[in-house]
């Protein structure tokens, strides 16, 4: 009878055991619900496959969700102007966070570099080019697409490369051009331009044909900083501050690189 006691005692323990557990871990989860805040980044286009790889990431690491509008940077850049309800932004260029900064819609001291982007001239066709230059110089070429230098940092890269080879004036009626560096990247993918100056972490993302491809020299061109600043209109500001620090991690850095970017020495935020 004893032994049957014991039995009955030990199960009756096991038991509470198991829902003393569970208890603390819907009371651990209801902890990090209450803590968790919704982060919404402007993004620039260029940066879309690697920030969707750094998303999950984030949130595993710190409960808070993110959400990412990509568009061109110069159209991002006038959405927060007009009051756009972003948290950070991501931008493809320092330009833009600079003059958000002097605007005081950016916090002082958020921002920094957490890319250097890197561009490319690319084709579909395996045969459009051998030699770069000599495709470009080619009066009778296709269609070259390339980013509207008004909204889309790597549209001046692109100019700035034609300009140094001495080339604008010469490849300017073959230019098509789109309103962000993703459109850009479309009209080569489609067929709707023979080639194109897209970011090289675009073609890293590529699961296409692979084709032609020159990454252009950096002295071609000045450097595509591409910098991140928390702005002042932010509703989250201790969670999008998380974002940025995780954004300037050595974890983060590694996937950036991985994706075709530089970060050299980029600093915390």
């Amino acid at each position: 009878m004893a032994k049957a006691v014991t039995t009955q005692t030990c199960r009756n323990r096991a038991r509470r055991s198991h829902r003393t557990g569970l208890v603390g871990l819907l009371l651990a989860t209801l902890s990090l619900s209450a803590s968790a805040d919704m982060v919404t980044a402007a993004v620039a286009a260029n940066f879309t496959g690697t920030m969707q790889k750094l998303m999950p990431l984030f949130e595993q690491r710190t409960g808070h969700q993110v959400r990412a509008s990509y568009g061109s940077t110069g159209k991002l850049y006038a959405q927060i102007r007009q009051g756009a309800p972003f948290d950070v932004f991501l931008a493809a260029d320092r330009e833009r966070p600079e003059l958000l900064e002097q605007q005081e819609l950016g916090v002082p001291g958020s921002r920094f570099t957490y890319a250097r982007g890197r561009l490319a001239l690319w084709s579909r066709s395996q045969e459009a080019f051998n030699d770069p230059e000599a495709y470009l110089s080619a009066n009778a070429g296709a269609r070259l697409a390339i980013g509207n230098p008004r909204t889309a940092p790597y549209g001046v890269a692109a100019m700035e490369a034609l300009d140094t080879l001495g080339l604008q004036d010469t490849i300017g009626r073959r230019l098509v051009r789109g309103d962000s560096i993703a459109q850009t990247f479309q009209f080569v993918a489609t067929g709707n331009a023979e080639a194109g100056f897209v970011a090289l972490a675009q073609l890293r993302a590529w699961n296409g044909e692979s084709g032609a491809s020159w990454v252009v020299p950096a002295s071609l061109h000045r450097p595509i900083e591409q910098q991140a600043i928390l702005l002042t209109r932010s509703e989250n500001p201790e969670a999008a501050r998380a974002w940025l620090d995780f954004l300037a991690s050595e974890e983060a850095r590694a996937i950036i690189e991985k994706d075709g970017y530089d970060t050299g020495d980029a600093p915390e935020p």
